[in-house]
């Protein structure tokens, strides 16, 4: 108590001027210590990936993976972004202002921002239900992907599709029926190969699609026509609640197209998840027909919202992977490790996520409701306007694309 008396009073008789100094100092002292952090940071680093599994390929991915500071940052804001979008959908759900059906993405961001930033924005992707992380990653505001959710106006598809029908520019859905998506994947590849302009599609399924018939008729068919197509199965170990063990009697994914090249990916890595699709994007691009990828991931939530997840599995095997194998603390190590960037500033990224998670959320709750005299618009695009039957033969809709 006696030496803080005695630095007051010393101050006191200092005069203001001291203070101000002082002040300016430990400013000075701030800026100087930031300035130096941030020109000390790495520019790029060059990291040890996991070898993928191959089939019918002579050669595979790189087993190394250089990423700048820049692309780390990009990847690990878009990858908590599409965490807490469906942290927040989880409860928005559970407060039963989100209904109907609802699978969340949790655990598998890597998978799709892995994909997105090896890939073209001209470059076309189609994928189950599931969908909410590719959307986001192709470009829809979380504003608009969480107002379709609660079926507002202001959402991506003007409320009208829900969780599991959300589109933008090239890409083609959300699809509700299990592995009906793979065959008009086949068809969008189709259309790219006869426009020439050396595109492809990303065809996405999960575990428990791959055994669907018209999966293994669409292989053949790309096969024979030699397709810029990669089929990708999204393999997160439970097909609703059977586990793969028990739902296949062989779980290699990578070489169910037998006749056609697959590799099998560490999907919890959004580096491997890059390469390996920078690989198959190059294959494709020249003219050497489909490929098949198969993604190893894990989703933290049940198959959708009705399903609590824990009565097929354990909470400690899901704790087990959220300990070793989550794939935004796995970038995160990486990037700290490696000097790409500091705890803090990606502490400060989380807060400006959450930000934007709850302004996204409070928009989604207040946004109008579609009216009800819109309910038949959009059917057809650039088409003139018609009447669509309603319930009843007396009720019409007017049709406005």
């Amino acid at each position: 108590m006696r030496k803080m008396l005695l630095a007051a009073l010393s101050r006191v008789l200092q005069g203001p001027a001291a203070a101000t100094a002082a002040a300016a100092g430990r400013t000075a002292s701030r800026v100087m210590v930031a300035s130096r952090n941030y020109a000390d940071f790495a520019s790029e680093a060059t990291f040890e990936i996991k070898k993928c599994d191959l089939h019918r390929l002579e050669e595979g991915p790189s087993t190394t993976a250089v990423m700048t500071r820049e692309e780390g940052l990009h990847y690990y804001k878009t990858m908590q972004t599409i965490r807490r979008m469906e942290l927040k959908s989880d409860q928005l759900y559970k407060q039963k202002i989100i209904r109907g059906f609802c699978h969340l993405y949790d655990g598998q961001e890597a998978c799709c921002v892995g994909l997105e930033v090896a890939i073209k924005p001209t470059d076309h992707v189609i994928t189950a239900y599931r969908a909410h992380g590719f959307t986001y990653a192709r470009g829809v505001p979380v504003r608009e992907i969480l107002a379709e959710l609660t079926g507002r106006k202001g959402g991506c598809v003007k409320g009208k599709g829900g969780s599991m029908h959300m589109y933008t520019k090239n890409f083609y859905g959300g699809n509700g029926i299990v592995g009906a998506q793979v065959p008009l994947g086949a068809g969008i590849a189709l259309a790219c190969k006869y426009f020439g302009k050396n595109e492809i599609c990303l065809t996405l399924y999960g575990d428990g699609a791959a055994n669907q018939g018209q999966i293994f008729e669409t292989y053949n068919m790309a096969a024979l026509w030699k397709l810029p197509c990669i089929f990708i199965c999204e393999n997160n170990r439970y097909g609703m609640g059977t586990s793969v063990e028990r739902a296949a009697a062989s779980t290699d994914y990578y070489k169910r197209g037998d006749f056609i090249p697959g590799l099998r990916v560490d999907g919890m890595d959004v580096l491997c998840v890059r390469e390996a699709a920078k690989f198959a994007a190059e294959y494709c691009r020249a003219g050497k027909g489909p490929i098949v990828m198969e993604l190893q991931t894990y989703r933290y939530h049940g198959h959708s919202m009705s399903d609590p997840g824990i009565s097929y599995r354990t909470r400690e095997e899901i704790q087990e992977v959220r300990s070793k194998s989550d794939p935004i603390t796995l970038l995160k190590d990486r990037m700290v490790n490696s000097n790409l960037a500091s705890v803090e500033e990606l502490k400060e990224i989380d807060v400006a996520v959450r930000k934007e998670i709850e302004e996204a959320a409070q928009f989604a709750t207040t946004d109008p409701e579609p009216p009800l005299e819109e309910l038949g618009n959009h059917i057809y695009f650039n088409e003139p306007p018609f009447e669509v039957r309603g319930p009843n033969q007396w009720i019409r809709y007017k049709s406005v694309s």
